[in-house]
C-alpha cells in the first residue's frame, strides 16, 4: 500500500489583512505538521483574501501577496502545500495556486475557468488561463513553470480543479485522470447557500469515483468581506466515498480535516475501469517533476465522515439559517471593530428575528471557542474583559429599544419587552409621539396643510417610521454600536419600507430572507430552536400576531398582508418574475395553476401590484444596507440582481395580462 496523510483546511481570512492572514496560515502549517500531514490544501486566494474586489488591481496588493508567499516558504518543510494568491504574469492578473514542496515553489497553476455569475465577478479582475499552455514564471530569483500542469512528486501525481472548475460539465478532472493523476486538490472559495452542501459532496465523491483518485476540497470560512458567508466544510474522498468531512460554520480561525488515502487502491480501480482511457500516442509535457520523499504511514486510519447532529436534523434549513447569519454577524462585528449591535424592536417578526440572531452569534461562539476565545477576538471592546457569562455579554453587546406612537399597541410593546428580557438585551422603551406631532406642526404650518388620513396616508405613515431613526442611531452611537436594519427580502422586493426609517442601519441581516419563510423560522425558533440553544418561548406572542407596521390609527386594523398581499403569494410571484424572469402573463399562468384557491381576477391584482412596486422601488434597493447572501433569490443590485432604476414599468405587459384568460 502507498499511504499518504493529507489535509484540507478551511480558514477565516480577511481581504488584505496581511498580518492576520499570514499568522493564520502559519498556524495552519504548524497544526498540519503536528499531525504529520504530507499534502495540505489551503483555500483559494487564502493569502490576499477572496473578497478584495477592485483592490485586486492594486500593484501593492499583488506585491504583498507574493512577499507573503515567500516568507511562508520555510514553514512548509517536509510538506507539499497548495497556497492560493493573485499573481501577475505578462501584464495580466491570474488567480493561482502556488505549489510549494519542502520550502520550494515548484509550480504556479492558474485558474482556467472563472466564476462570473451571481455574487462572483472574477472575470472583472482575473484572466482565465488557456488550457494546455505552459510558460515560465520569473520573479525575484524564482523561475518556475506556470500553467496547465500537474505535479509528479516522488511518484505520486497531483492535479488541481480550482473551485469553479469542478462545478462545470467540462471539469479538468477528466483530462487529469488520463494523465494518471493520483490526487486532485480543489482549493475553493465557495460561498454558503441553502442546499449547496449536498452538491459539493456529490462532485467531490463523484470526482473521486469517476477519476479514480483521492480528492481534497478546502474552503474559506466565515464572513470574509461583508456580504458573503463561507461555511467551510472541508471534504476528503477516496474510492468514490467521502472519508473525511470537516465542520461547517465554525467560529474558529481555521479547521484542519485530515485523512489517510491509499494511492495504490485508486490506481488498481483505474486499471479495472472499463471507461478509463489513458493518454496514449502523445508526448505529455505537462508534468512537473518534484523531488519529494513520502514518509511511511504505518496504518491506513481515516477519519470517519460524520455530519454533526444538527446537520442530520429534518430542520436543516432552519439550522443553517441560524448559524450562517449568526456567524456573519459575529465576524462583521469583530472585523469592523464596532462594539455591539443595536436593534429598533417593534414587537414584530423582523426585529425579533434580528435580535434573536444577534444573540445566537455570541451563544454559538461561547459554545465553540469559550469565553476566552470571545475575549480574544473582541478584545478591542474594553468592557468585554469584565464579562463572565452569556447574560453579561448580551447586555454589553446588544441593546434594543421599543419606540411607541399613538398607533402602537400594548401587544407589540409587551412582545418586544418579553423577547428582550429572555434574550438578555439591554432594553429601552420611549415614546416618540411628541416628535411626530412636532414635524406635523412644522410642515403643516409651512405648507398650509391640515392633516387628514384620507388625504395624507403615506406622509403620516412615513413620518412615524422616519422619526424613529435619529433616536435609535443616537443610542447606537452612544456605545459605538452598529444599528441593524430589519427589512426582509419580501419588503425589499416591493419597497414596503420607509427609506431612512425602518431601513436605517449599517447592516441588514434579513435582506436575503423572504417573509413567509422567516415567519416559519421564527415559529421553529420558539418551539425547537438550534441544537445547543433550544427554544425561545417568549416569541409566542410575536408569532401569534399578524405582521403589521402599526403606522395607521388602530381603528384601521392595519396589516402588512392587507397592504400588499399574502406573503406566500408575494414570494411566489417574486420567484417567478425575478429569479425565473417570467413576464406578467407567464406569472399569471403559473400562479393560476399552482394557487387555484384564488380567482384569476384576484391574482391579476396582486401580480400587477408586484410588478408596479418592483419597478417603482429599484432606487430603494440601491440604498438598502448590505445584507447576507443566503440563496439564489438575492435582490441585492450590487452583487446579484441588477435592474434599471428607471424603466417602462412593464406597462404593456401588464395591459396584456389584464386581457389574458385563466
Amino acid at each position: 500500500m502507498k499511504l499518504v496523510n493529507v489535509a484540507a483546511c478551511v480558514m477565516n481570512q480577511t481581504p488584505f489583512d496581511w498580518h492576520g492572514n499570514e499568522d493564520r496560515i502559519r498556524n495552519v502549517l504548524k497544526a498540519a505538521r503536528a499531525k504529520n500531514v504530507s499534502i495540505l490544501c489551503l483555500p483559494e486566494l487564502a493569502v490576499s483574501g477572496y473578497g478584495c474586489e477592485d483592490a485586486f488591481h492594486m500593484p501593492h496588493l499583488q506585491d504583498q501577496s507574493w512577499k507573503m508567499l515567500v516568507t511562508l516558504l520555510p514553514d512548509t518543510k517536509d510538506m507539499l502545500v497548495a497556497i492560493g494568491l493573485p499573481v501577475t504574469h505578462r501584464g495580466a492578473l491570474f488567480n493561482v495556486i502556488a505549489v510549494v514542496a519542502n520550502t520550494k515553489i515548484v509550480a504556479i497553476i492558474p485558474k482556467k475557468l472563472l466564476a462570473g455569475d451571481g455574487v462572483h465577478y472574477e472575470p472583472r479582475w482575473f484572466k482565465p488561463w488557456p488550457a494546455d499552455v505552459i510558460e515560465t514564471f520569473d520573479r525575484d530569483g524564482f523561475s518556475v513553470p506556470i500553467g496547465d500542469v500537474y505535479i509528479d512528486a516522488g511518484g505520486v501525481r497531483l492535479g488541481f480543479e480550482i473551485c469553479e472548475e469542478a462545478w462545470v460539465a467540462n471539469r479538468p478532472g477528466a483530462n487529469l485522470a488520463r494523465k494518471g493523476i493520483d490526487i486532485i486538490l480543489n482549493p475553493s472559495a465557495s460561498h454558503f447557500a441553502f442546499g449547496k452542501r449536498e452538491i459539493r459532496e456529490r462532485f467531490v465523491s463523484e470526482g473521486s469515483r469517476a477519476f479514480n483518485v483521492a480528492y481534497l476540497y478546502s474552503n474559506l470560512l466565515g464572513n470574509e468581506s461583508g456580504r458573503v458567508i463561507f461555511d467551510g466544510g472541508a471534504l476528503v474522498a477516496s474510492e468514490g466515498k467521502l472519508i473525511a468531512r470537516g465542520k461547517r460554520f465554525s467560529w474558529k480561525d481555521f479547521e484542519l480535516t485530515t485523512a489517510v488515502v491509499d494511492i495504490d487502491i485508486n490506481r488498481m480501480n483505474k486499471t479495472r475501469s472499463g471507461s478509463f482511457q489513458p493518454l496514449l500516442g502523445e508526448k505529455d509535457t505537462s508534468g512537473v517533476d518534484v523531488d519529494f520523499v513520502w514518509p511511511d504511514v504505518a496504518t491506513a486510519k481515516t477519519i470517519k465522515a460524520e455530519i454533526i447532529a444538527w446537520e442530520n436534523s429534518s430542520e436543516l434549513k432552519a439550522e443553517e439559517l441560524s448559524r450562517a447569519v449568526a456567524l456573519g454577524l459575529f465576524d462583521f462585528l469583530r472585523k469592523s471593530h464596532v462594539h455591539g449591535f443595536t436593534v429598533s424592536m417593534s414587537g414584530g417578526v423582523d426585529s425579533s428575528a434580528v435580535a434573536l440572531l444577534s444573540t445566537y452569534a455570541f451563544r454559538f461562539a461561547l459554545d465553540e471557542i469559550g469565553m476566552a476565545g470571545i475575549k480574544e477576538r473582541l478584545g478591542f471592546i474594553p468592557e468585554i474583559h469584565k464579562c463572565h457569562d452569556i447574560k453579561e455579554i448580551c447586555q454589553l453587546l446588544i441593546q434594543s429599544v421599543y419606540q411607541a406612537t399613538s398607533n402602537s399597541s400594548d401587544e407589540t410593546r409587551s412582545a418586544a419587552s418579553q423577547v428582550a428580557a429572555e434574550l438578555g438585551t439591554r432594553h429601552f422603551e420611549w415614546n416618540i409621539e411628541n416628535l411626530v406631532e412636532s414635524y406635523k406642526d412644522v410642515v403643516g404650518k409651512a405648507s398650509g396643510t391640515v392633516w387628514d388620513w384620507s388625504k395624507h396616508d403615506l406622509c403620516l405613515q412615513n413620518i412615524q417610521a422616519r422619526v424613529r431613526s435619529p433616536g435609535v442611531w443616537m443610542l447606537a452611537n452612544l456605545r459605538n454600536h452598529l444599528l441593524l436594519a430589519t427589512s426582509n427580502r419580501s419588503e425589499v422586493a416591493v419597497g414596503y419600507a420607509t427609506m431612512d426609517g425602518d431601513t436605517s442601519g449599517g447592516l441588514s441581516p434579513l435582506a436575503g430572507i423572504d417573509k413567509a419563510y422567516l415567519r416559519r423560522w421564527l415559529v421553529w425558533a420558539e418551539t425547537v430552536g438550534p441544537v445547543q440553544i433550544g427554544p425561545t418561548k417568549s416569541l409566542k406572542l410575536v408569532n401569534g400576531m399578524p405582521p403589521t407596521a402599526e403606522l395607521r390609527p388602530k381603528s384601521q386594523h392595519q396589516t402588512d398582508e392587507g397592504d400588499l398581499m399574502p406573503y406566500d403569494i408575494l414570494d411566489a410571484i417574486e420567484r417567478e418574475a425575478i429569479k425565473d424572469k417570467k413576464s406578467p402573463e407567464e406569472v399569471l399562468e403559473f400562479m393560476a395553476a399552482n394557487h387555484p384557491e384564488y380567482s384569476g381576477d384576484q391574482l391579476k391584482v396582486w401580480i400587477k401590484r408586484f410588478f408596479t412596486l418592483w419597478c417603482r422601488n429599484q432606487w430603494k434597493r440601491e440604498r438598502y444596507a448590505p445584507g447576507f447572501h443566503l440563496d439564489e433569490l438575492s435582490l441585492d443590485p450590487k452583487t446579484w440582481c441588477r435592474f434599471p432604476i428607471l424603466s417602462g414599468g412593464f406597462i404593456s405587459e401588464l395591459e396584456a395580462m389584464e386581457h389574458h384568460k385563466v
